[in-house]
C-alpha cells in the first residue's frame, strides 16, 4: 500500500495492508479526511473599484461549523470578534502595530498562545509575589506548600484581545520541582 502524508503533522503513514487506511493519523490523532484549506481573495488596496464583483465571504458548511463549535466552544463567536485591537484600526496604523508585535515575538524565548483568542502573547514583564495577600495551599503528600512566596510570575499580554495571563518564572519552576522531589524522598 502506498504511504500517505498527514496534512496536520506531516508524518508519513504506512498503513497495514490487512487493516487498510484509517480515518485518523496514528501520530497526531487528527482527522485525515477533515483537512480543509481556505482560499481568501484579498482586495488590492491600490486598485480602483472598477465594478468587479468579489467572491462572497466564506461560509462554513454545517459540518465545518460543528467542527469550529467543537474546537472553539461557540459557533456564534468568531475569531475576528475576539480581536479587540481591530476596533482601533480607523484611528491607528494597525499594520505598523502588527509589524512591531511580530518583531517582539521573534525575540521572545517563550511565546504562549492566548487562551481567549489564540493569538501569540507578548511578554510584558515579571511580577513579584511577596506573600502579602497570598495564602499557600499545604499539600498533604509533600507536607509543605505547593508554592512558597516570594516567587515571580511572567506577565503576558495578548496583542489581539488584550487579555493578561501569568505563568511561573523559570527559576521558581525549578524551585518548585526541586521542592517536590526533596519532600517526596
Amino acid at each position: 500500500m502506498e504511504p500517505t502524508v498527514c496534512p496536520w503533522c506531516q508524518s508519513e503513514i504506512v498503513w497495514d495492508e490487512e487493516i487498510g487506511p484509517e480515518d485518523t493519523c496514528p501520530h497526531c490523532a487528527n482527522e485525515l479526511k477533515g483537512y480543509r484549506t481556505l482560499n481568501i481573495a484579498l482586495e488590492d488596496e491600490d486598485a480602483e473599484d472598477d465594478g468587479e464583483e468579489y467572491e462572497e465571504a466564506y461560509e462554513p458548511s454545517d459540518e465545518e461549523a460543528g467542527d469550529l463549535h467543537r474546537i472553539w466552544g461557540s459557533d456564534h463567536e468568531s475569531l475576528s470578534s475576539l480581536r479587540t485591537v481591530d476596533k482601533y484600526g480607523e484611528d491607528h496604523d494597525l499594520f505598523a502595530f502588527e509589524e512591531t508585535v511580530e518583531g517582539i515575538l521573534d525575540q521572545q524565548e517563550e511565546v504562549p498562545e492566548c487562551l481567549h483568542c489564540r493569538e501569540y502573547m507578548l511578554h510584558a514583564g515579571t511580577q513579584r509575589v511577596s506573600g502579602e495577600g497570598f495564602q499557600p495551599v499545604h499539600a498533604p503528600l509533600i507536607q509543605a506548600p505547593i508554592l512558597q512566596p516570594p516567587y515571580d510570575l511572567n506577565v503576558y499580554v495578548c496583542p489581539g484581545c488584550f487579555h493578561v495571563q501569568y505563568n511561573l518564572a523559570e527559576n521558581d519552576r525549578l524551585r518548585m520541582i526541586k521542592s517536590f522531589i526533596h519532600k517526596k524522598e
